[in-house]
């Protein structure tokens, strides 16, 4: 029996049971990794409103709030594959615990800075800290679902993007406008403390909710193990015949690097959503901060329901590429188009949703792609090697836009920038991974 044919025979004989377990594992362990990634996104973000009123405090002009916020992918580069390796060898628990709780104090910390020395200081020392949580979550999820599940899976997670949108940026306008003067404290202080104090709760908890792996799960039986160990153990054969066999051996694959070029160009379009749309907002007509925070709101919730079903219709396909390119595609169209709302806020609205729906189709989908190529003990290395090079684009995207900015006066030259290095970005990873090297079993869920 060859190859495809035993992959068929092995999904058959396990299509009755697969959907009752995935269902068991991903109620167990998405809404407690959603509700983490939402805290991530809320302390790494945040910044963005709370400049509407510290850049004024501290006297920091555009360009220096770009580079504050880019210098955070400094820290968040060089520890991310150490900590995926640590993950890798010590388990999620401990590490998970170790990221949130190190990033919660310093996020607290960001309250105390009187300068834009300190300022950039603190942006390092939170990319350390959350190095590695994303693609360690990422890495994670490989060892629990097979890859014709995982954009839906990774749907489910880069929701908390969204929904960090939705609640974090009318919390983050509601406690700077009506807090502010507190105690003595301004309103972009009491943002950060507050803020800051949830991850390390959640870190905490994580040691005590989360198990390191299937084998290791003790709210599910024994046939529920054999039954998600047989489909990933499928899996890891039939790449075994490729040449990545430990993550030195995939480091040299060119095709590694037009992945993680791919990641560069998505991780500069999550800058534009993430750091720049409140002050998008401003700009374009609106100037109270309560109703910059709502308004911002409406891009991620729109965009949350057109990512589930992008990334939903890419699971029943099995197709990742063409359904990531149309994806990219309409975020660099909606950023190429920015600059025509800078003074009509409705336009600024329309185009920023066209961003998100883009943007989170992207995150989910793309780490799909490199997943389900790689080998089992290729993934962890790789995945973070294809994170921290990508995150240089979190890194040189802010200080673009931020200096275009302050040079001309306007976003345009920042936002074309970014738009064309997308349509580059995705047209290389088209060309260097053919679909063809995505190998995936399709499981028929009752």
């Amino acid at each position: 029996m060859n190859e495809s044919a035993s992959l068929d025979a092995a999904a058959a004989t396990t299509e009755q049971r697969i959907s009752p377990v995935y269902r068991k594992i991903i109620w167990r362990l998405i809404p407690f990794l959603f509700l983490c990634y939402v805290l991530n996104y809320i302390d790494r973000v945040n910044i963005s409103f709370a400049s509407l009123q510290f850049r004024e405090d501290l006297g920091i002009s555009t360009a220096a709030y770009g580079f504050g916020v880019g210098i955070f992918f400094v820290g968040y580069v060089l520890f991310e594959v150490p900590s995926n390796l640590m993950l890798q060898r010590f388990g999620a628990r401990t590490t998970i615990m170790r990221i949130m709780v190190a990033w919660g104090l310093v996020s607290i910390s960001t309250m105390f800075v009187t300068s834009a020395t300190q300022l950039y200081v603190v942006r390092v020392l939170l990319g350390i800290a959350e190095a590695g949580f994303f693609p360690g979550v990422v890495f994670y999820l490989t060892l629990w679902f097979p890859s014709a599940l995982r954009a839906r899976i990774m749907a489910m997670f880069v929701l908390a993007i969204a929904v960090a949108g939705v609640f974090g940026g009318p919390a983050s306008g509601f406690i700077m406008s009506s807090m502010s003067d507190l105690w003595g404290l301004r309103g972009w202080q009491w943002l950060f403390l507050l803020e800051g104090i949830p991850p390390v709760i959640a870190g905490i908890a994580a040691y005590f909710l989360l198990s390191n792996g299937p084998q290791d799960a003790d709210w599910l039986s024994e046939e529920e193990k054999a039954v998600v160990m047989s489909d990933l153990n499928a899996e890891t054969k039939a790449r075994a015949s490729g040449k990545h066999g430990s993550f030195l051996m995939a480091a040299r694959d060119p095709r590694l690097y037009a992945i993680a070029g791919a990641w560069f160009t998505i991780a500069w379009c999550g800058s534009v959503i993430n750091y720049w749309s409140p002050a998008i907002i401003r700009n374009s007509g609106i100037s109270d901060t309560l109703s910059i925070g709502l308004i911002s709101a409406i891009p991620y919730a729109v965009g949350a329901l057109g990512m589930l079903i992008i990334n939903n219709h890419s699971d029943i396909k099995l197709e990742r590429r063409w359904h990531y390119a149309f994806s990219a595609g309409l975020a660099a169209l909606a950023i190429g188009l920015l600059p025509l709302a800078a003074n009509t806020w409705q336009l600024a609205i329309v185009l920023l949703t066209m961003l998100s729906v883009g943007y989170l189709a992207s995150v989910a989908l793309f780490w799909s792609i490199p997943t389900a190529y790689l080998s089992t003990g290729a993934a962890a290395g790789s995945i973070a090697l294809i994170s921290s090079l990508g995150q240089l684009g979190g890194l040189t995207a802010p200080n673009i836009i931020g200096w275009t900015q302050h040079v001309t006066g306007n976003f345009a030259a920042g936002f074309y920038t970014v738009a064309f290095g997308m349509i580059l970005g995705t047209g290389i990873m088209l060309i260097s991974v053919p679909a063809k090297l995505l190998k995936e079993r399709r499981i028929v869920e009752q």
